[in-house]
């Protein structure tokens, strides 16, 4: 599956649940590790968990690669790795404090959605 292909099926999963404040970071000259990072707010720890299930059925439903999850037990800060995408689910004051955006700001952001 083309990396265009997948961050549009992960965005969709993200949309279909409600996600907040999604965007789309191009990591791949920062790290070898994965090619894109997408960071979306949930409203609540269940949202965020309910973000996660959906990215991961969606995935699993394509054929695509679905490794580890990490932090669902609390449902602050969601960490799906899709291999060459890695998906990070925070509630806004989670995602405040560690700011990924600028931790990473020298990736060129791919596509970033602010709801009203």
């Amino acid at each position: 599956m083309k990396i265009e292909d997948k961050i549009k099926l992960i965005i969709d999963a993200l949309e279909d649940t409600k996600a907040q404040d999604i965007t789309v970071l191009d990591t791949g000259k920062l790290t070898s590790l994965f090619e894109r990072m997408v960071i979306a707010s949930g409203t609540s720890n269940r949202q965020t968990r309910a973000l996660a299930d959906n990215v991961r059925v969606r995935m699993k439903e394509a054929g695509a690669y679905v490794g580890n999850t990490e932090g669902e037990d609390s449902g602050d800060w969601v960490l799906l790795d899709l291999g060459d995408v890695i998906v990070h689910l925070m509630l806004p004051a989670v995602r405040s404090h560690y700011n990924l955006e600028e931790l990473w700001g020298a990736g060129e952001a791919v596509r970033a959605r602010k709801n009203p």
